[in-house]
């Protein structure tokens, strides 16, 4: 397990080699590894003893990312992403296809955020999307830093980016329906 203050060459090798990692993302630290990544997809699922029906959120880069999933998005609702994002909103999206039922977990949806942290953005644009969940345990309180992350997940997880005590909430869901945004969770 290794701790850096930044994400560097070999945490992005480590990503794309399918290992994970606790990183801060554009609203708390988050355990992450590739969304496209069955296996590890479900290494962070056991490691967060994280409930198998609750979909994760997949972080990603550009709008074009979102073809990589087979989601395809009318003209209204682009309009609409292209007003929330990037932020700390996270979009519920239609993602019908059955090779992405390791993340959709039979909801057939796919919550996805294109982060404004430029150094998220620059990470994703190097390993591509990846999968986010607070770093906790299912019912644990989210870490606020790499030191209460580390009594969470000590050497189970492949590396550590430190950025401090995070100030940030999980971010607001939404969904788009009929060209109308419903508030999931704020």
């Amino acid at each position: 397990m290794k701790r850096y203050f930044q994400f560097t060459k070999e945490a992005q090798r480590t990503f794309r080699n399918g290992g994970v990692g606790v990183i801060p993302t554009d609203t708390i630290y988050g355990v992450s590894g590739s969304a496209l990544l069955p296996k590890t997809v479900e290494r962070i699922y056991r490691l967060r003893q994280r409930n198998p029906k609750k979909p994760m959120i997949i972080l990603i880069s550009s709008f074009a990312d979102l073809k990589k999933f087979g989601i395809r998005i009318d003209n209204k609702t682009r309009e609409i992403l292209k007003e929330v994002w990037p932020g700390a909103v996270s979009v519920v999206l239609p993602c019908p296809l059955k090779k992405f039922s390791y993340l959709h977990r039979g909801t057939k949806t796919l919550a996805v955020r294109l982060p404004a942290k430029k150094s998220l953005h620059r990470l994703l644009q190097k390993v591509g999307p990846l999968v986010s969940t607070s770093a906790n345990p299912e019912g644990k309180p989210p870490a606020k830093t790499i030191q209460e992350a580390q009594k969470y997940f000590g050497e189970k997880v492949n590396f550590y980016v430190d950025a401090g005590r995070t100030t940030s909430r999980h971010s607001t869901l939404i969904k788009i329906k009929d060209g109308k945004i419903l508030v999931l969770r704020k």
